[in-house]
């Protein structure tokens, strides 16, 4: 290695724009021109001997233009009979291993006597993934095509001087805390937390969210009544524009059609209550905005308090509210039932 080849290797290394596969190999070149063993090197760099070599040899034969780009390699042609692709297929579709409830590409390897590699292409190819699993549920309400066309109208062609919001709770939010402080995320290794927790008690985050805007109105209660709900609706009466009329999309939950409930929106004309059909908690955006709560504050969160947890849930609300971005129904009624047709069927057809 010449001093030149030696000053462009420890600039890479040295230069933070340096692609990091670009540094490794630099320091393995650096590191054997110091006269440490391949052995020695991978151990340092905590990577393979193959490629430890593999990049010695490039180096050697193109110098430290070689570094920069893989070689380029011939295609490489695997046909699999068709038979045994079918057989693969068929397996995988018609069949379950007898101690499991789905075949993976080793145990379906070793049933068929193949690769499990051989299985995993046929499986890449024909789109399956019988690790995976998705959940659903056909509503049963005598009413859905109705409540859906008023829930939806409300999404595409909300009415003149009022406001769509989307009400729900989210129920039994926990505050848990780690037993143990997590070690936080650096390069090549993600965040950590314990597996375990200590629970301080739970909360119910009272929710509404503004279609139009995307902005929230919510509120935690230590309980989820139809009491906590009356107080609710009369935050929503409180920090809405008076003048206008207030559409609220619900769920079916006792506590919304509870006698009092209904006998105080009758002494509040501008709130008009919307049901979505039973079992279609998909149908309420703000459900959608709940997932993102979730995700991005609670989940991983670790409180030592419910009072920690509620502060944290305004918290996140407040930073929704100062730039908020509304979620966009796209979905006609058409296409929803044109789907819900599709699912019918093919749940008959499985039965």
């Amino acid at each position: 290695m010449c001093q030149e080849q030696h000053g462009q290797l420890s600039s890479w290394v040295r230069a933070p724009s340096t692609p990091q596969n670009i540094v490794l190999r630099s320091r393995i070149c650096l590191l054997a021109h110091e006269g440490l063993s391949n052995n020695q090197i991978a151990q340092k760099l905590k990577t393979s001997r193959p490629t430890v070599i593999h990049w010695r040899k490039r180096f050697g034969e193109a110098g430290v233009t070689g570094l920069e780009h893989e070689a380029s390699r011939p295609p490489h042609v695997n046909r699999i009979e068709e038979s045994l692709v079918k057989t693969i297929v068929d397996t995988t579709l018609q069949s379950t291993p007898p101690d499991a409830t789905h075949w993976s590409t080793r145990t379906l390897g070793r049933h068929l006597g193949i690769s499990h590699m051989t299985v995993a292409r046929v499986w890449d190819r024909h789109g399956l993934q019988p690790h995976r699993i998705r959940t659903f549920k056909l509503s049963r309400d005598k009413q859905f095509v109705e409540k859906l066309t008023d829930v939806v109208g409300l999404y595409l062609n909300p009415p003149d001087k009022a406001l769509v919001l989307c009400v729900d709770e989210k129920s039994q939010i926990q505050a848990l805390d780690r037993t143990q402080p997590g070690l936080p995320l650096k390069k090549g290794r993600c965040g950590t937390m314990t597996h375990d927790y200590v629970r301080h008690g739970t909360t119910t985050l009272f929710a509404a969210l503004n279609v139009l805007e995307g902005t929230v109105i919510g509120e935690c209660f230590s309980r989820h009544r139809h009491e906590e709900f009356l107080k609710f609706l009369r935050q929503i009466d409180r920090e809405t524009p008076a003048g206008l009329n207030l559409h609220l999309i619900v769920d079916n939950y006792a506590t919304h059609k509870h006698p009092k409930v209904k006998a105080w929106i009758t002494k509040h004309p501008r709130f008009h209550l919307h049901f979505t059909p039973t079992s279609s908690s998909w149908l309420n955006l703000v459900e959608r905005w709940f997932a993102e709560i979730t995700r991005k504050r609670i989940r991983r969160g670790s409180f030592s308090s419910v009072r920690d947890l509620v502060e944290v849930i305004n918290h996140y609300i407040e930073h929704n509210n100062t730039n908020p971005k509304p979620f966009r129904w796209t979905k006609k009624v058409d296409q929803i039932l044109e789907k819900v047709g599709r699912c019918k069927e093919a749940s008959v057809t499985q039965r």
